[in-house]
């Protein structure tokens, strides 16, 4: 069997804030652009740079994550697979697209904190419902006696 592979991986710097919409679902979807530049020297020995744009997508709780921490101008590490898609535009014409639908996104800057502030870091709702579990003080549970009378000779030893 043949395989395929399509995957993207970007590091770029968002050309504006991103964008979150929900679907009818209720699904987010998060859209923004990228830039990414390269440069090179020609045979003659001049400095080249080109920039590439790129339209990019998330979902759901990622979409709500590049809202809430991505901004115009930050850098970003973003990794996905291809898609194009076609649709009618409202005067008829056919129009297609190729998006990045990313899967993870790593952050590669320090521009959403302001100067002084310390870095907090969450943690996953599973630690700390382990750590308050640990937390909390053993609860001795009553011993259960049995209802009926137990006299001294009915002890074996």
């Amino acid at each position: 069997m043949a395989r395929s592979l399509n995957r993207v991986q970007l590091i770029g710097n968002l050309t504006r804030d991103p964008e979150l919409r929900y679907t009818p679902s209720g699904s987010a979807v998060c859209s923004f652009s990228l830039a990414t530049n390269r440069s090179w020297t020609t045979d003659t020995g001049e400095k080249k740079e080109e920039a590439e744009f790129h339209r990019i997508v998330a979902w759901n709780k990622l979409a709500e994550l590049c809202s809430q921490f991505l901004t115009k101008g930050r850098k970003v590490y973003l990794e996905g697979r291809l898609s194009t898609r076609n649709w009618n535009a409202q005067d008829g014409t056919q129009k297609t697209t190729t998006e990045i639908i990313i899967n993870d996104m790593i952050l590669l800057d320090n521009k959403g904190k302001s100067e002084g502030e310390t870095e907090v870091h969450e943690e996953p709702v599973e630690k700390q419902e382990k750590k308050s579990k640990k937390e909390e003080e053993p609860v001795e549970e009553p011993v259960e006696t049995p209802s009926e009378d137990i006299a001294p000779d009915d002890i074996p030893f």
